[in-house]
This record gives C-alpha cells, structure tokens and sequence, in this order.
C-alpha cells in the first residue's frame, strides 16, 4: 500500500473514531429515568463515561497531527499524550485536597479533645464538633453525626466514617475511638492528644514533599512541552531535515524514540507522586445501618 493511500486511510479511521467518541459521549451524557429491571452499564459503557470529553479531543488532536506532519505514529502517540494527560501530569488538586482533608482532620481531632475534656462522651462530643469543623471533611462529620443521632453504634459509624474518608491517617484516629468507646477506659484525652500531633506531624511532612515535588512535575510539564513544540515545528518548518522519518523504517524508528520519551515521562511522573501509607482498618461485615431500607 503507498503511503498516500495509507494516510487517506488512517484519516478514514480517525474520523470514525471521533464520530463514535462524539455519538459515545452525547449517549453517555443524555439522561435516563431509574428502571430497577434496566441492565448494568457494561466496562466499556463505564470506561467511556469516565474518560468524557477526552475521547472525541484525543481523536481531534491526533487527526489534526497527522494532516500537518503525514507521521502516523506522531499522531497516534499525540492523541495517547492528550487522553492520558491528566494522569500523566495531574495530580496536583488531589495532593492539595488530600492536604486540606488532613489538616481538617487535625483540627478536628483537637476540637473534639477539648470537649472531651469538659466530662462529655463520645456520643454527645462528635455532633457537638462535627458541625464547625473544616469544610474539606464536613461532608463526612455531618453524616457520622446523623448515624449517631437516628442510634447507629458508635463503632459502627466510626467504621463507615472511616471508609468515606479513605485515609490511612484517619484509620489511626479512628481505631483508637473505636477501642475507647468498648472498654470505656480513661486516657482518652492524652490519646487524643497524641493524635492530634501526630496528624500535626504528617500533614507537616506532606506540605514538605508536596513543595518539593512540584517542581519535579513542573519540570515533567517542561520538557514535554518543549519536545513536543520543537518536533511540531522541525516536522512544519524544515521537512527535509526530518524526511527519513516519512519512511517506514522511520516511523519504526521515531516509534521507538516516543517510547523511550514515554517510559521517561512516566518514571518522572512517579517521582512527582506522593505514595501515602496503606489503610490498615477494614470493615469485616457490613452490617446495614438502623433505618436504612
């Protein structure tokens, strides 16, 4: 096949990908009235749906890469670039909200010491914090006081409190609430305590690396940016200097280059992550709420 025919044919076929991503999305996006016999969403459906917009614009993307530099490889690889791009270089919105979320925890977990301290239980101490905590973690507050007060045990609706939070550093707190409030034993303010310093200290240590890694994703953002804008213009500007690559052999070879580029981009983008402790609190049964149908 020459490499005319080829090209038409690859444009052929990035066209039908973006009529189906775009037909994809406006199925996904139309809404639909609960049918308990309705069929789940199979993996595909739900793949689709959580990519979005991505789908059509990586294909759009890709397309119009291949109409200005004729590479299918470059076009290919531009459109994986694009749909994998917040994978690749987010992640920073997440870091701040999993900080923010900590940091409420912290002030939380002091709030609730202090009116610990006044001879109150746990029972009446969470609802009583619940509502002026920290905005980042109300949502979750809110609902283990509403647990408390239609009579859910307080393990119980530390337990769930602890899944919707999903954070090791809650685990901890909330692991020693749950011992606390079966053996009722004393001490419970200076483990409070303990923990409030303890969140202290590692909301302190993540700010740190949080500081310190982004300038490793910044520099990711960088060099990709200026790789990415120095082959589109050798490819527009000086196609002799970059015509070997037109061939066969050379989109074998410049397929070859994209991966090494991306094997080093994503060894950048791990080292820009911030790897946090496992969780080590699991419910074992669920058991279902009081109340709940």
């Amino acid at each position: 096949m020459s490499t005319p025919s080829a090209t038409l044919l690859l444009i052929i076929l990035l066209g039908a990908v973006i009529g189906g991503g775009i037909l994809l999305l406006v199925v996904s996006l139309i809404p639909r009235e609960d049918d308990e016999e309705m069929k789940p969403p199979s993996a595909l459906m739900d793949a689709l749906r959580k990519a979005g917009i991505r789908v059509p614009i990586a294909a759009g993307v890709g397309l119009l890469i291949l109409l200005l530099t004729r590479w299918p490889v470059a076009s290919v690889a531009t459109a994986v670039l694009v749909f994998v791009w917040p994978a690749l270089f987010g992640g920073a919105g997440a870091e701040a909200k999993a900080i923010s979320r900590l940091e409420g925890l912290a002030g939380w977990t002091e709030s609730l010491r202090d009116t610990v301290a006044g001879a109150v239980g746990l029972e009446q101490a969470i609802p009583a914090t619940a509502y002026a905590a920290s905005p980042a973690i109300s949502k979750e507050l809110t609902a283990l006081a509403d647990r408390l007060r239609v009579r859910v045990p307080l393990p119980q609706a530390l337990q769930r409190f602890a899944d919707e939070m999903n954070d090791s550093s809650v685990d901890l707190i909330v692991a020693s609430l749950i011992l606390n409030s079966r053996l009722r034993g004393p001490g419970l303010r200076e483990v409070l305590t303990s923990l409030s310093e303890s969140a202290r200290a590692a909301l302190d240590m993540r700010q740190r690396v949080n500081a310190g890694r982004r300038s490793t994703r910044r520099s990711v953002q960088i060099v990709m940016f200026v790789t990415v804008v120095f082959v589109l213009g050798l490819a527009l500007f000086n196609k002799k200097y970059v015509a070997p690559y037109s061939t066969p052999i050379g989109q074998l070879v410049l397929l070859v280059i994209l991966g090494l580029f991306a094997a080093g981009f994503f060894w950048l983008r791990r080292l820009s992550s911030f790897e946090v402790p496992e969780r080590f609190l699991h419910a074992r049964d669920r058991v279902p709420e009081r109340g709940a149908r």
